[in-house]
């Protein structure tokens, strides 16, 4: 097991970018542009790719489609609903990228058509393209519950699983909570987009409860048996929340304990499952998830709900010329993370400058750190470096590669893991955004 100190956690960070650009060897330079891509999503894959594609070949004609002017990262939004960090603390804009040279154009796309490479929008205009990349993010599967809809997660029960007004609306409910009252969870099943992670949001609202409303409890209704760093999570939980004590303000409800979750009473503010009824006065619901709407419409997923790609170029198995990353892919062991994203935003810059300049693309290699905040002082984190297996065609682990904070870190280490996540949230919003 690796235990990784900020200097090599840094040059881990790079790691992607200098494999990206090692596939295409130095950038292509041209006085006029003559290739172009469409980019459709401007959150960690897509702007990633576009930053990167400028940086790899200033020849080619960038297009960003975007329908919001910001962008609110999931990564660190848990310490908005925990009072840790303001709205405007997690907000990004697409400045750094406008004045790299790329269009950006702030519009919702509507539909892709890969035969004759075009991407309309709803503002009525259209974009031919050579190569087009989708990053198209997570939707939910409502109609997996009973009484939970769109509507209902963003008035009544959030989902708060992607960024911006649901996230003010559920640290609004918080706040407003009384203390003595009960935070109910739905945790999702797998697989599902990760951050933000429902763990360490468990962890940061009990530390805002430990402050502010120390009689209250929280509930997490689990569709899982188990989680990511489990162990690690529940020795913060017992350190600071009692976890496992009769007054404990955290208990975990696992899957088969919970039974199947079939959906919400938001009259009565409850939540409902085959065994038992559990009544909050604050829930957050996160559904099953699947790939965003246009995925669906433009013919990119398959029967799973997620879109098979080529693990090489993430070129879509469905439709050619399309490029799909970040939470939508079907990326085998990589999580649905915005590091993932970031990393797989390098990789496809570099295949697509590669098949843009007629050259052969290198096998890719990936990496992927993330964090957990589990208290003011209190963090920890796992790392992994991912590769192309040509002989299974899988994205795997490197054996080795990457390790997991461990049980016996000191509280020193705990509170030094905190500020690499901070800084980790800043290098990685300028390597997107700019």
């Amino acid at each position: 097991m690796t235990k990784f100190n900020r200097r090599s956690f840094l040059q881990l960070t790079g790691a992607a970018a200098v494999t990206g650009a090692a596939v295409m060897g130095a950038p292509s330079i041209a006085r006029a542009a003559t290739k172009k891509v469409v980019i459709v999503g401007g959150g960690p894959a897509g702007a990633t790719v576009a930053n990167y594609l400028r940086m790899m070949d200033l020849s080619i004609d960038i297009t960003l489609i975007e329908a919001n002017k910001s962008y609110h990262t999931c990564f660190m939004s848990n310490e908005v609903l925990g009072g840790q960090r303001p709205m405007d603390g997690i907000r990004q804009d697409y400045t750094g990228l406008e004045k790299a040279g790329i269009k950006v154009v702030y519009d919702m796309v509507t539909g892709i058509d890969g035969a004759k490479k075009q991407v309309t929008t709803k503002g009525g205009q259209t974009f031919d393209y050579e190569r087009c990349v989708v990053a198209p993010g997570v939707d939910f599967k409502f109609e997996n519950y009973e009484g939970l809809d769109a509507d209902v997660a963003e008035t009544k029960i959030p989902h708060a699983w992607k960024a911006g007004p649901q996230t003010a609306l559920l640290r609004k409910q918080l706040e407003d909570m009384p203390d003595g009252g009960l935070f109910a969870m739905v945790a999702p099943p797998n697989p599902f987009r990760c951050p933000p992670g429902p763990y360490e949001r468990v962890s940061l609202v009990a530390n805002y409860f430990k402050k502010e409303k120390p009689k209250s409890k929280i509930l997490i209704i689990d569709h899982k048996d188990k989680f990511s760093k489990q162990g690690l999570f529940e020795q913060a939980w017992k350190k600071f929340y009692g976890y496992g004590t009769d007054t404990s303000m955290i208990t975990w409800l696992k899957g088969t304990d919970a039974g199947q979750i079939t959906g919400v009473n938001v009259d009565d503010m409850t939540v409902t499952t085959d065994f038992e009824e559990y009544k909050a006065d604050v829930i957050n619901f996160i559904p099953a998830q699947k790939a965003g709407p246009i995925a669906f419409a433009a013919g990119l997923t398959d029967d799973t709900g997620w879109c098979p790609v080529d693990k090489v170029t993430f070129e879509s198995k469905m439709v050619p010329g399309i490029h799909v990353l970040g939470d939508a892919a079907i990326a085998t062991s990589m999580p649905k993370s915005g590091y993932s994203a970031n990393s797989q935003g390098k990789v496809t810059a570099a295949a697509i400058v590669a098949s843009l300049n007629g050259k052969p693309v290198g096998i890719p290699s990936y990496v992927n750190t993330c964090y957990s905040i589990a208290g003011d002082d209190w963090a920890f984190s796992v790392a992994a470096v991912y590769k192309y297996d040509k002989d299974s065609d899988t994205i795997a682990g490197v054996k080795g590669a990457g390790g997991l904070s461990p049980m016996d870190a000191t509280a020193e280490d705990r509170k030094r893991e905190v500020a690499y996540a901070h800084s980790w949230y800043e290098n990685i919003c300028k390597d997107i955004w700019g």
